[in-house]
């Protein structure tokens, strides 16, 4: 019996720490936080953990996925895209531009996603090279891009009519869609370049100790140039699936997704001073953050209090990442 009590011990001391862990909790916040939000819902309302209703907050919750994995790169070494929000109509609106002069779906598609990756390298350059701060000058593309798209398109939507973007927003191998799997390839690109490629060590290395990383013979510039460029080319493919999803090269400004996008990679156990990252915490992020309004939304609470409750979490999250640095 002493044994057994002894040996008891311990494991009550392991499981004290993780409970009063900041570390563990800032890493884990998405994924615990969208397990306790999905049990919440599911005994507050049936209708949340039904199949189409998981299919449905899924597909809501892909583009902001997508944007979540590619702010991850510039985070992580350090600094912040905020003119994602801008890149994002930008390439939806290049993709409508394109199909209507007579380019192909294929074609079109390559030019959406070659504009926000040259958004995303431009904002790295001037970064780099004139060396002005990454918020201000992503600050000053988001207004740039947002005026350029508008100018463009006169202020309207440009219809797209392709069966192939249809297919890819409603179409799907049973309950998951294509949609979403697209955003999940997106999301696991993003996972392999940082985890499993030297250039995701050297972003890791730049964003945790940037001089450190320069005296080691890294790029730095490079590097940064390389992490904006990423995140050019992932809101160009959130053009592409808002376009998929709209049906419409549309110009406005998605300032929600813009600010959810970094509420999710902070949510995922990034840190705002770089050197860390995790595309899957930001992938859980993002459909935390699609859950809790999904689930307000089937319980008819009102928008306002979904405004409060997304900031509330945030907040916490953005406070036990900063406890543990």
């Amino acid at each position: 019996m002493a044994s057994t009590t002894a040996d008891s011990q311990p494991a009550a001391a392991q499981r004290l720490r993780i409970l009063t862990d900041v570390g563990f909790w800032s890493s884990n916040a998405a994924p615990v936080g969208l397990a306790a939000v999905v049990i919440v819902f599911s005994l507050l309302t049936p209708a949340f953990l039904t199949s189409g209703n998981i299919s449905d907050l899924l597909v809501a919750a892909s583009i902001l996925v997508v944007l979540a994995a590619g702010q991850s790169f510039p985070i992580a070494a350090g600094g912040i895209d905020l003119s994602i929000g801008a890149t994002m109509p930008w390439a939806a609106v290049l993709l409508g531009l394109a199909t209507k002069d007579g380019l192909g779906m294929a074609a079109g598609i390559v030019v959406a996603l070659a504009g926000g990756a040259l958004v995303g390298a431009v904002n790295g350059l001037v970064i780099t090279k004139v060396g002005i701060d990454d918020f201000i000058v992503t600050l000053g593309t988001l207004g740039v891009m947002s005026g350029v798209t508008l100018l463009f398109t006169d202020g309207n939507a440009i219809p797209v009519n392709s069966r192939f973007l249809q297919q890819l927003a409603v179409g799907g191998a049973g309950p998951i869609r294509w949609f979403w799997l697209v955003a999940l390839a997106g999301a696991a690109c993003c996972y392999l370049v940082i985890r499993h490629t030297g250039y995701g060590t050297h972003l890791l290395a730049v964003g945790g100790n940037r001089d450190a990383a320069r005296s080691m013979g890294i790029s730095t510039d490079a590097v940064r140039v390389g992490a904006y460029t990423v995140s050019g080319l992932s809101a160009g493919l959130a053009g592409v699936l808002l376009v998929s999803y709209t049906a419409a090269g549309d110009p406005t400004l998605q300032t929600t997704q813009l600010l959810n996008s970094i509420a999710a990679v902070v949510l995922g156990g990034a840190s705002l001073k770089g050197g860390k990252a995790s595309i899957l915490g930001a992938t859980a992020g993002a459909v935390l953050l699609t859950a809790l309004l999904d689930g307000f939304t089937l319980l008819q609470i009102s928008t306002y209090y979904q405004l409060i409750a997304t900031g509330l979490v945030v907040v916490v999250a953005a406070s036990l990442s900063r406890l543990q640095r």
